[in-house]
């Protein structure tokens, strides 16, 4: 863990800053934001859950910190990510400064009042993030904590490589599909989103139990 945090300590740093940048904002405007705030928006896109200035500034940042040092601390337990693929680290690092800067766009700008189509934001967000970890999956070696982890391919490391380079494909094309759903009618995009993310974890599975069998 220590030999983890040191070779990784540049990247922890900022990413933890860039997760708790938010608030330094949020300080500065304190005296102009709202005492109630937005802070979860439902499928229709409009606002169902609110909080006080003090949960919106500094509740969400750090739970975001303490989820992004969680997943850190998970990821260097796994003896197998020693050696792990330096590009897909990448998407552990990340992930969380990116929900944190996004999120946190939607909360300041729905509480000075402009309006935000959050439905297409988060298609754009969610098509683009797909899209990179398509790109990362084929990279990800054999581990416990990182990749499309079923019981095929965490016995076998050829079916491992075979399925993420498979997996890698469908969530590229899943994600550029997601990127064109900010085009359609809400009511359908909502429902395609859902199906179009279900068939990305179950067509990998269906075709690494295949592999399996091929294997037999």
């Amino acid at each position: 863990m220590k030999n983890f945090i040191k070779s990784n300590l540049k990247k922890l740093i900022i990413s933890s800053v860039i997760i708790l940048f938010p608030m330094l904002f949020g300080i500065i405007l304190w005296d102009k934001l709202p005492e109630i705030i937005a802070t979860h928006w439902g499928p229709s896109g409009e606002a169902d859950g609110f909080g006080g200035k003090a949960m919106a500034v500094f509740a969400i940042p750090a739970f975001l910190l303490a989820f992004h040092w969680l997943c850190m601390i998970i990821t260097c337990f796994d003896k197998k990510n020693v050696n792990q693929n330096a590009k897909a680290l990448k998407i552990v690092f990340w992930i969380c400064p990116l929900i944190s800067l996004y999120s946190s766009t939607l909360i300041y700008t729905s509480a000075f009042g402009y309006e935000t189509d959050v439905i297409s934001i988060s298609y754009l967000l969610f098509g683009i993030m797909f899209i990179a970890i398509g790109n990362y999956l084929p990279k990800i070696k054999q581990n416990r904590t990182l990749g499309i982890k079923i019981p095929w391919t965490l016995k076998n490391e050829e079916n491992w490589n075979a399925t993420h380079r498979f997996g890698g494909k469908v969530w590229v094309i899943g994600g550029i599909i997601i990127l064109f759903l900010t085009f359609i009618p809400m009511y359908i995009s909502i429902f395609a989103f859902g199906v179009i993310v279900l068939l990305m974890l179950i067509i990998p599975t269906i075709y690494s139990y295949n592999y399996s069998k091929k294997q037999k």
